[in-house]
């Protein structure tokens, strides 16, 4: 339904897809020295290094797909001559109820594993790119009914480029679309929610004053893009007992690695700056059932999106 012309492009928006190898192998580490490793089912079939936890789970380890955190207090209760460890992805929206269940008197056999990102210091990465040529951001409302839309009122003045919060209903996504274009249309940088029935200029006060009590920000890399200062959310120091990396001696095995991984194109796809079929692995050697990259693993990835409704069809 968009005129020629204009392109939606999706940035670094799949928590999956910027989960770094490292922390993949992390979680199959654990997994495979004996401790019950629960995550969110996308997370299931990531590549890692050399494994992905599907693998260990093949293998013997004993890992868990749950649909929430509170799922995860129930396994450790329920196992409690076990050391369960919650490999915890995703942005905002699923940061919070990670740290709610640590401020809830949780099991002591219970751990996390962060790899929990924040979402405003990779915009302005993107933002900053030099082959970037995005006029207009559309911020997820997924994260903004957490963060709030006043989050973004400094990036909008430094950047100088419009943020519009939009919804995932396909009308909230044309309205979003919309209403960027007449931004650019007038070459004007201002922000608007274009989903007030969930998001508010505040956010959710209460659930940010329980995510920033347990997690604090620190530098780390997204896969594929980059480096990102404040875009990692790790555990607060009086929180270090539940703590899987200060828990655990964790050795990760890292040999190995896919050389077609050096060929994949999934950092530039999520930085905005090529197109999936741009990739020379594209719906070849990187299919959903053979995955290369982690943008083909997520029903949320962009190559595998791509690869199921046909790029940009011409309609």
């Amino acid at each position: 339904m968009l005129p020629d012309g204009v392109t939606v492009r999706m940035g670094p928006g799949c928590p999956v897809c910027v989960t770094n190898m490292p922390e993949v192998d992390e979680a199959v580490a654990l997994a495979e020295d004996g401790a019950i490793v629960a995550t969110y089912g996308d997370m299931y079939r990531v590549p890692g290094t050399n494994r992905s936890l599907a693998d260990a789970s093949a293998a013997g380890a004993d890992v868990e797909i749950v649909y929430s955190a509170s799922e995860v207090v129930d396994l450790a209760d329920a196992t409690p001559d076990r050391e369960v460890v919650f490999f915890a992805t995703g942005f905002e929206t699923t940061a919070a109820p990670t740290a709610a269940i640590l401020v809830g008197d949780p099991p002591e056999n219970l751990s996390v594993l962060s790899a929990h990102k924040y979402v405003p210091p990779a915009m302005a990465v993107v933002a900053e790119l030099p082959d970037t040529d995005i006029d207009g951001f559309l911020a997820a409302g997924h994260a903004a009914t957490i963060t709030g839309y006043g989050l973004f009122e400094t990036f909008v003045e430094e950047y100088e480029v419009p943020v519009v919060v939009g919804g995932f209903e396909p009308l909230d996504v044309l309205l979003g679309v919309e209403r960027l274009l007449e931004y650019v249309r007038d070459d004007t940088a201002g922000l608007e929610n274009a989903y007030p029935r969930c998001v508010s200029r505040e956010g959710n006060t209460a659930a940010l004053e329980t995510m920033w009590e347990v997690f604090e920000t620190t530098a780390g890399e997204w896969r594929g893009i980059t480096e990102i200062p404040d875009a990692n959310l790790v555990l607060h120091e009086a929180y270090a007992e539940y703590d899987a990396r200060d828990r655990f001696d964790i050795e990760p095995a890292t040999g190995n690695a896919d050389p077609l991984t050096e060929q994949c194109l999934c950092g530039d796809i999520m930085a905005g700056t090529a197109d999936p079929d741009e990739c020379a692995l594209f719906g070849e050697e990187c299919t959903p059932s053979n995955p290369v990259g982690a943008c083909m693993v997520s029903s949320e990835g962009t190559c595998k999106i791509w690869l199921e409704y046909g790029g940009r069809p011409d309609l």
